[in-house]
């Protein structure tokens, strides 16, 4: 018996020494002994249980009931271990892990339950904490929301303390997430206010990169220009912790307040590094979101929102108007010959252009307006509230703007652009259609000579319904065979004897009838088959060349017109050779005529190409000479053969002492450079004569022959009347 008494005398040492919380209950559960342990864990004494039910004294708010009373029959006690929420004296949660053992007497009578608590807080409020931030970031919850759902669950933890995460933006500006207990002007005023040593506990943490403790908000000079809004609270102090990124960014502050003048607990500091944590993961995810939303609608070249982010807010718009009853313009631009600065300064240059006119756009425009980069080169303004007249302003302001002079390494640019304008309600009620018309009005301001704006009409409308169909109809025509090549004859007037033949291209459609090349060619041109046209009338030409030869029809050789496009081909150059090849033609069969303001535009690559078939022996030929851009540092450069005096200075000889001037210098610059000159559009014979006087040698024109099928032209040439 004494050794037995020494054991449990031991026992009692050992259970009042133990750090653990030791409750004992009767068989009715209720308390007989709590040890120096429990009363620390928990701080109540054992005459404020003695007698008592164990949970109907620690059990609060969150208490899980139903779970004690699951795992606690009074009926058939028995051992168990329980995770459970409990209540200090204090007030304070506090998870416990409870592990109950029966003690019964001989007989197997109960006589004793003996209970364990352990303090799991830090554990499970990780555990919990973690659980619902991340389910809630699964189902998409709202960044805001989610830091709401960290601060109510830290105040629900911690009832002293009052909670706040504040967001810093790219720019180091305070941004307010959540702050359920804290008062709406605090989280107004440090809205947007830059992070440092000045701006509360939160932007001075986020400006150190350290914690910032303050245990008398009131005496702080970080505080002192918000007190007026804390102090009346009952805010006395602050602990405030940056949040990082993974590469150690700052990019928002966790916030305790408290309502006295202390600082933060042991327990405080856990709970907040659990919490840094999980708003270091939600905001770094939100801002990855804003990314990928920043990338889905913004043009990362010029800054501006792209097609379809556009689309979307001018819809919204249009909804606002449309009820309001308020005119919206929407004007499309794009820049004329910015092709050109790609291919002559490079592509740097070009996006430094595109980039520069970003940002003159914008600054033309209001707070209210939207600007976008459709693509390219294209740019979209849409103006709501905007009447006609405000509309045509806008757009001469727009292009004003543009046309700035832009410097850049090496070269100074003058920029100018197109701008077609589409008005809500009158030309459209959606924005697909708003931009439709607007472009096509842009189409018809660059055809009128660029650089200029031009409104949309229902005569537009009516034109672009035509040129649909007569484009699918061209289409079609350069695919059947329904297009032919007539053929003009130059002579030269010295010898009476045929220089060579102009390949010009004819259509006629089986309902529409004869369609003139100057309303179908310039058509290839804007549906992007100009260069197709030229392929065919290249192929189609050296195929008749060939057939005149083998018949011994003495044609010099054929002149075909191609467009820049073709000559921009990097293919052109093999291909020539190959039809001449495939034909059993020589290269000086073969003449390639060029427009004059292909001088403009001509890129390296086209030079090459130039300097190529010159080099082949394909003769070259600068068509409408003199009424284009002419520069004479480039007609030295270029390796062309010949010049063509356009008809419109032959047309004026006999009226125009001007005409007759510059057929002159052009008659002059030919024998300079010793190229040959063909005047086109010759007449008459008073036209003929004054060509004459000035040495104008090879002529081309209706005095001398029409355009004409190439079995009549046979018949010409053999001296046959025609049919």
């Amino acid at each position: 018996m004494a050794h037995d008494a020494s054991l449990q005398t031991l026992a009692a040492l050992v259970v009042e020494a133990s750090d653990n919380a030791v409750v004992v209950c009767g068989p009715d559960l209720r308390t007989l002994y709590v040890n120096p342990g429990f009363c620390r864990l928990m701080g109540y004494q054992l005459e404020d249980l003695k007698g008592k039910r164990p949970a109907d004294v620690l059990a609060g708010p969150s208490t899980d009931l139903q779970a004690l009373a699951a795992a606690r029959d009074p009926e058939r006690p028995a051992n168990f271990r329980l995770e459970l929420l409990l209540y200090t004296r204090a007030g304070q949660p506090l998870w416990v892990s409870i592990t109950s053992n029966v003690v019964r007497d001989d007989q197997g009578s109960v006589q004793y339950i003996c209970s364990m608590f352990s303090d799991i807080t830090l554990t499970k409020v990780h555990e919990v904490l973690q659980h619902r931030v991340l389910d809630a970031m699964v189902h998409e919850l709202p960044v805001a929301a989610l830091m709401d759902l960290v601060c109510e669950e830290v105040e629900r933890i911690a009832p002293e303390l009052f909670c706040t995460v504040l967001d810093v933006d790219d720019f180091g500006r305070l941004h307010p997430l959540a702050g359920p207990s804290l008062p709406r002007a605090l989280g107004e005023a440090l809205d947007g206010l830059p992070i440092g040593p000045q701006t509360g506990g939160g932007g001075a943490a986020a400006w150190t990169g350290a914690d910032v403790e303050v245990v008398d908000i009131a005496a702080d000079p970080a505080w002192q220009g918000l007190l007026h809004l804390v102090l009346p609270q009952g805010l006395k102090a602050c602990w405030a912790c940056p949040v990082r990124a993974s590469d150690g960014t700052v990019v928002g502050v966790f916030g305790l307040y408290f309502a006295s003048c202390r600082g933060p607990s042991a327990f405080h500091r856990s709970l907040a590094g659990i919490c840094v944590r999980l708003c270091a993961l939600a905001l770094e995810r939100e801002r990855a979101r804003l990314r990928m939303e920043r990338l889905a609608s913004v043009d990362m070249l010029t800054g501006l929102a792209n097609r379809i982010a556009l689309k979307s807010r001018a819809t919204q718009l249009l909804e606002e108007l449309a009820g309001k009853g308020a005119p919206m313009a929407v004007l499309c631009l794009d820049l004329d010959r910015f092709r050109l600065v790609n291919e002559t300064q490079g592509p740097d240059s070009g996006d430094q252009l595109l980039r520069e006119t970003a940002r003159r756009l914008m600054g033309c425009v209001r707070s209210i307006d939207l600007t976008g980069r459709l693509g390219g080169d294209e740019f979209a303004v849409i103006l709501p509230s905007c009447p006609v007249r405000q509309a045509a302003t806008a757009a001469e302001r727009l292009l004003a703007a543009v046309a700035a002079p832009l410097v850049l390494p090496g070269a100074t640019l003058q920029p100018t652009a197109s701008i077609g304008v589409a008005m809500f309600p009158d030309d459209g009620t959606d924005v697909d259609t708003l931009l439709h018309h607007a472009d096509m009005a842009r189409t018809q301001a660059k055809l009128g000579g660029r650089g200029g704006a031009r409104f949309f009409n229902e005569e537009m409308q009516q034109r672009t319904r035509e040129r649909v169909a007569l484009e699918a109809a061209l289409r079609l025509g350069l695919r059947d065979g329904g297009l032919r090549l007539h053929y003009q004859p130059q002579i030269d007037r010295r010898s009476g004897s045929l220089y060579g033949v102009e390949a010009l291209a004819r259509w006629s459609h089986p309902q529409l009838g004869e369609i003139p090349p100057a309303r179908f060619i310039p058509l290839a041109e804007e549906a992007g088959l100009v260069a197709e046209l030229g392929r065919w009338a290249l192929g189609e030409a050296c195929r008749q060349m060939a057939q005149w030869r083998r018949a011994g029809i003495p044609v010099p050789r054929v002149a075909v017109n191609l467009s820049t496009r073709n000559f921009e081909e990097e293919g052109l150059v093999p291909m020539v050779a190959g039809l001449l090849d495939a034909h059993g033609l020589v290269p000086g069969d073969l003449t390639l005529e060029m427009t004059e303001s292909m001088l403009l535009d001509a890129t390296p690559s086209v030079l090459a190409a130039l300097q190529a078939l010159r080099a082949m022996g394909v003769h070259l030929s600068l068509d409408d000479f003199g009424t284009g851009y002419s520069s004479l540092s480039y007609l030295h450069r270029l390796p062309i053969h010949e010049l063509k005096l356009d008809q419109s200075f032959v047309r004026d000889l006999a009226d125009n002492a001007t005409a007759r001037a510059l057929t002159n210098t052009i008659l002059r610059i030919g024998d300079s450079l010793k190229l040959t000159v063909v005047a086109e559009g010759v007449e008459n014979t008073l036209q003929a004569q004054l060509l004459a006087e000035r040495g104008s040698t090879i002529v081309q024109g209706y005095l001398y022959g029409r355009p004409m099928p190439a079995q009549a032209l046979a018949d010409w040439i053999a001296g046959k009347p025609q049919q």
